[in-house]
């Protein structure tokens, strides 16, 4: 028996996009993907989803506190921002003439 997160999924959101969110506490911020994690279908945006960790000095980090930490937010929640028009857009992919594979802009049909 196949445990539950023994499937990998399958994102189509990578780390660099910029991206819009649709859902939750944040929704409507803009920001760029810092970190994307397929094997639990989260993505990790600049200034979005942050909470206050409390953070005891260690051997690096001499200083401790609390510190604002950005969470990972479901990749559902997410959509990538159409660098022609500037929405929010589903991601497709092309094979080009060449045989390589790009991501388009379902929109506008523009490369991402």
């Amino acid at each position: 028996m196949a445990g539950k997160n023994s499937t990998k999924k399958s994102m189509k959101i990578i780390k660099g996009d910029r991206v819009v969110v649709l859902s939750g506490k944040d929704k409507g911020a803009e920001g760029v993907v810092e970190r994307a994690i397929p094997e639990k279908g989260k993505v990790i945006v600049d200034g979005v989803n942050i909470a206050k960790k409390h953070q005891a000095p260690t051997r690096q980090d001499q200083q401790g506190g609390i510190i604002d930490k950005a969470m990972p937010i479901d990749a559902s929640n997410v959509a990538v921002v159409s660098p022609k028009d500037g929405k929010a857009t589903r991601v497709g992919y092309k094979i080009l003439d060449d045989g390589s594979k790009v991501r388009v802009c379902k929109r506008t049909g523009a490369e991402l």
